[in-house]
């Protein structure tokens, strides 16, 4: 075996080493109670609220959410400081190890930007949550008249 072969065996064992961690690392934080309301309007901004358990002994971070019926989204959080409540745009939103935690309008949430469609009472779609450590999520999003 020359030495470029033995070098792109090594990192294959090496990489097939590193698998188990991640889908554990993934196993170990689930997505729950995921939703939005509905809507009659196309083109708005809407919250993306849900509940997140992470058990794994390591913190994690929502990095990214890609929905069909939205253009973009951004994370949020909702600053008390002085004066009125204000929503600010943060690069990521912190998932602690060993917690749930759940995002909602007043707090930490994923605005959905520029939706493309109406969104009816009582659908349903799968929307990908990215986290840093536990990699992609499917997760089915509810259409709720009620928050």
């Amino acid at each position: 075996m020359s030495g470029g072969s033995r070098f792109l065996a090594l990192g294959l064992v090496a990489g097939l080493g590193l698998t188990p961690g991640l889908a554990a690392a993934g196993d170990a934080l689930q997505v729950t109670s995921a939703r939005v309301p509905a809507s009659d309007e196309i083109g708005i901004d809407l919250p993306l609220v849900m509940t997140i358990r992470n058990d794994a002994a390591e913190a994690d971070a929502i990095l990214r959410v890609r929905c069909p019926f939205a253009n973009f989204s951004v994370r949020h959080t909702v600053d008390r400081g002085e004066g009125a409540p204000a929503m600010r745009e943060i690069k990521s939103i912190p998932i602690p190890e060993n917690k749930t935690v759940e995002l909602t309008r007043d707090g930490y949430h994923v605005m959905l930007l520029q939706t493309r469609q109406k969104l009816v009472d009582g659908e349903k779609f799968t929307c990908a949550v990215v986290f840093q450590k536990a990699g992609t999520k499917e997760t089915e999003v509810q259409i709720s008249r009620t928050p």
